[in-house]
């Protein structure tokens, strides 16, 4: 058995994410075999691109039912940018109706200030709601690498783990259950987004009380 998979659906950035999990000693596999995701003690899902290509990919190698069955059933599951995004009903890029893992939708920036660019790309400080394993021994108010376009915006309120600022504050971090996402990429994020892929690597996918 894997210690942790890593979704393959065409996205451009997993051999990063492999990378980053190398570096900190985890043991992780690129796969879009249904068998292997199901198989393994953990999931990434990560991505970038567009919501509907990423849809269309899922489908078309029958990862979108796989994804839903290993996320009921427990297994500790990291979403991050496009695969954090798909997660919730529907994204306006596109029009598409997404994975419905979670509540909620996924909209585009709309700034004010002709100063700010979209995407929003580079450092930004993440500010974390509550505690969550996923954080635990990252600093508060650390910055981490973004690059997006659009944002999550959580269904229910008790979902939105971390939140970042780009003329107005956004959910740049999801957490329900045994599921976990981040708007930011921590395979880009240094040595600090290397400390949440190890808090990954050792999560059981429960939340104490």
């Amino acid at each position: 058995m894997i210690l942790l998979a890593i979704v393959d659906y065409d996205a451009g950035n997993l051999r990063s994410v492999l990378r980053a999990c190398s570096e900190v000693g985890v043991s992780a596999e690129i796969t879009r075999s249904k068998t292997r995701i199901r198989n393994a003690e953990r999931v990434i899902f990560p991505g970038v691109g567009a919501a509907g290509a990423a849809m269309a990919s899922l489908r078309s190698f029958d990862l979108d039912q796989a994804l839903k069955d290993v996320l009921n059933e427990g297994m500790p599951f990291l979403g991050i940018c496009m695969g954090l995004q798909v997660c919730f009903d529907y994204s306006e890029e596109g029009s598409t109706p997404t994975l419905g893992l979670l509540p909620g939708k996924v909209v585009r920036f709309q700034l004010d200030d002709p100063r700010l660019k979209i995407p929003h790309m580079g450092w930004n400080e993440v500010r974390v709601s509550r505690p969550h394993p996923l954080f635990d021994g990252v600093e508060a108010d650390n910055e981490f690498y973004f690059v997006h376009s659009y944002y999550p915006v959580p269904e229910l309120a008790e979902h939105i783990l971390a939140t970042a600022r780009y003329e107005t504050d956004f959910c740049c971090a999801c957490a329900a259950e045994n599921f976990v996402g981040t708007q930011f990429h921590p395979e880009k994020s240094g040595r600090v987004g290397l400390s949440l892929l190890e808090n990954f690597a050792r999560w059981d996918g429960s939340i104490a009380e």
